[in-house]
């Protein structure tokens, strides 16, 4: 999806890139091969060509960082096909909302493999930002408006400069609306048992402090096991949003016919 994407170029908004593909400029290809350009000058075109020739060479060099500051945030998901084998999955919890409260287990899912860091326990933030230097690409549910900004207003720069893939956003924009278990019904994802089933954001709130009042692991082991689950379901999640996000845009380009180096 990212070499038919344009708006990290200067100036191209959606409806101008839309405008690109009406023309039969479907990719970067086409972009570079076309002799003329509607809405183009000569000069914008000589600059748009030197600026995807880089963005290229940056893409096949896996330079995520170069994109993640390049494209617009909301448009990130667009690179998650070309990095999801360098995605890691995200979510924390927290003893609740309040400018005086704090993380208390942060997430982490490679794909593959969930690791979690409990407060108290084994989460050291410098440890955090050299595990999370290891991927291209964060994805979450509404990370852009809670997970990070809690994490970088209490630890400053903990997160490195990654892609962020914030699934909450777009699975609006294609009518999965609502919090993350919501979404999960909606795409029929069930959780391992029916006691994690039924557990919601503030209960994970309820089992950190149930367990550092009685020191009983058994409410741990909930919000681990709830965490983990976050963390897997967000794959799942993922990867139906991005088909969709990419049929949908698909659909808006028309049927590609010779001669756009013509053009």
């Amino acid at each position: 999806m990212i070499t038919n994407s344009f708006v990290f170029l200067e100036k191209i908004t959606a409806a101008r890139e839309r405008k690109l593909w009406q023309q039969g400029i479907l990719g970067w290809d086409d972009f570079l091969k076309a002799k003329r350009i509607g809405g183009i000058s000569a000069a914008a075109k000589k600059y748009y060509d030197r600026k995807i020739t880089e963005a290229r060479r940056h893409l096949y060099s896996s330079d995520s960082k170069y994109f993640a500051s390049l494209l617009p945030q909301t448009e990130h998901w667009r690179l998650y096909e070309f990095f999801k084998e360098e995605a890691v999955y995200l979510d924390i919890e927290t003893d609740g909302l309040s400018d005086n409260n704090d993380v208390t287990l942060v997430g982490l899912f490679d794909g593959f493999d969930t690791k979690t860091m409990i407060r108290r326990v084994n989460l050291d933030w410098r440890l955090l930002r050299k595990e999370l230097e290891k991927y291209k690409i964060v994805v979450t549910f509404n990370g852009s408006v809670f997970d990070l900004p809690f994490i970088r207003k209490r630890y400053g720069n903990v997160m490195p400069q990654l892609l962020h893939y914030d699934l909450r956003f777009c699975c609006s924009r294609i009518g999965l609306n609502g919090g993350l278990k919501k979404v999960e019904k909606m795409l029929n994802i069930r959780r391992s048992s029916q006691i994690i089933e039924n557990l919601y954001g503030g209960d994970a709130v309820q089992l950190y402090r149930m367990w550092r009042g009685s020191g009983d692991d058994y409410y741990l082991r909930l919000l681990v096991e709830y965490n983990e689950e976050d963390t897997i379901n967000l794959k799942r999640i993922a990867e139906h949003v991005y088909l969709k996000l990419k049929e949908t845009h698909l659909q808006q380009q028309p049927i590609k016919t010779a001669g756009i180096s013509d053009m």
